[in-house]
């Protein structure tokens, strides 16, 4: 995997904060989905296999990468947390990616979608699902300078698909308003209200 495996001091660099969606950047994943099937028609034509056209096989495992691809790109906002020695980015509906590193070293993850295992290129954190099947998801973060915008661009490849297919997103960071109150019903205390986690 791309990035170093040792790091000395602090991380070299700071994710941490609530980041929404920019719409106006980024890629469209249907014109994505549309360069690769000229990819793959172009690779077809060039080994002399006929019409530039990808084959049904390649369409067949394509198809899938990109609606994968769609649905983990998908949430339009990111809250990551960053401690000394984990990053947690929690995306709306969606599950979250942790990586973890003790003494500059990066630890794999195991969860119900496989190993996540991460690394540093510079100051970007790249962050790689490995799960079953052959099936690979890449996720490579950069925060600008000033920590105002952050580009996150997923890649999502497969044994037996052609080609990966890979979307750039950026996020403009956000304050968070304070949370509005919950309230919960209780036999003793009859309503009870939060702005925090309510415990019964």
């Amino acid at each position: 995997m791309p990035g170093t495996k040792y790091f000395d001091g602090e991380m070299p660099a700071d994710f941490s904060g609530s980041w929404a969606r920019d719409y106006a950047r980024g890629d469209n994943v249907n014109e994505v989905f549309q360069k690769a099937i000229w990819e793959l028609g172009k690779r077809r034509e060039r080994a002399g296999q006929g019409l530039a056209m990808p084959s049904d096989r390649d369409m067949s495992t394509l198809i899938p990468i990109a609606r994968l691809a769609e649905i983990i790109t998908r949430p339009d906002e990111l809250t990551i947390a960053q401690s000394e020695h984990e990053i947690l980015v929690e995306r709306r509906d969606d599950f979250s990616l942790q990586c973890a590193f003790y003494d500059g070293v990066a630890k794999p993850v195991e969860s119900v979608f496989g190993k996540e295992h991460c690394g540093w290129n510079g100051n970007r954190l790249i962050s790689v699902h490995d799960m079953p099947d052959g099936l690979q998801v890449m996720h490579r973060f950069h925060v600008s300078d000033n920590r105002r915008e952050l580009r996150v661009i997923t890649t999502v490849s497969s044994s037996t698909a052609p080609m990966p297919i890979t979307i750039s997103h950026y996020y403009w960071r956000y304050e968070k308003p304070p949370r509005k109150f919950a309230c919960i019903e209780t036999l003793s205390m009859k309503r009870v209200c939060s702005t925090g986690d309510l415990e019964l």
